[in-house]
């Protein structure tokens, strides 16, 4: 899809690793300009070496708090002009518990990631969108759909992330924007890997998520960009409202 996102401004937050790093080249090779927060400051400055200032720039900043996510949105604007599309890309996963044993600073870390920066970044977002007609996309994760043991908190997050996608696409539709999920399963990244590492048998984790796919191999996060960068292109204009699973067939049916 080359040049599918020529002329147009991305503002993608947790960008700097991960599927967010993915993204972020996929969205420039599609001809994009890209404003990536995040608040891995060595991370940013590997990303901006790569790229190069005409077509990226990055924000140090902690997406729970709206003085980053305004400062950061409203600089994208005065660089680059108006935004086309928002990138909701920034979570993260730990600690993997059960609800009794997950703790109340735990529990408001995740949902303040994963779920209050969606908050500031439309917020603080919309009002370009509605002059691009644009569109906001969301990592989401399966297990917001299937459920997973032992991750309650992070699961309730993606949970909450989707039943919203939903919601915002009903309320943005009548001003032309577009929000949709991209559902991942298992994708290495630094983030998983960090979940993994917590796991009562983390030697056997790879074989694990290789199995869970019923297309057999967990990917790397290309999988993920390529959806993301179909999603937020125009060929993707009558779709909204869509939780879209990118996950090799897992949670599909009976496996052996």
């Amino acid at each position: 899809m080359m040049n599918e996102l020529t002329d147009k401004t991305i503002f993608l937050t947790g960008g700097a690793a991960g599927i967010g790093r993915v993204c972020a080249g996929t969205y420039i090779r599609a001809g994009a300009r890209v404003a990536v927060m995040d608040k891995d400051d060595a991370a940013l400055s590997d990303l901006a070496d790569e790229f190069g200032p005409a077509s990226l720039v990055t924000f140090s900043g902690d997406v729970r708090a709206e003085k980053d996510v305004k400062r950061a949105l409203e600089e994208t604007v005065g660089i680059f002009g108006d935004i086309h599309a928002i990138h909701n890309n920034a979570g993260i996963a730990s600690p993997s518990k059960p609800l009794d044993e997950t703790t109340e600073e735990e529990w408001d870390n995740l949902f303040s990631v994963n779920l209050r920066s969606v908050f500031w970044t439309t917020r603080y977002g919309i009002a370009s969108l509605k002059k691009t007609k644009g569109c906001i996309l969301n990592t989401s994760s399966m297990v917001g759909e299937i459920g997973q043991d032992n991750h309650a908190a992070y699961v309730a997050t993606k949970g909450g992330m989707n039943a919203l996608t939903k919601a915002m696409a009903l309320d943005y539709a009548p001003f032309g924007i577009r929000v949709n999920a991209v559902c991942p399963a298992g994708v290495w990244t630094p983030m998983l890997r960090k979940w993994a590492a917590e796991q009562p048998d983390p030697s056997g984790i790879e074989k694990y998520l290789d199995n869970i796919h019923a297309l057999g191999y967990c990917p790397e996060g290309d999988v993920v960009a390529d959806a993301a960068l179909f999603l937020i292109s125009d060929a993707a204009r009558f779709i909204t409202g869509c939780i879209m699973p990118v996950s090799g067939g897992a949670g599909l049916g009976y496996k052996k």
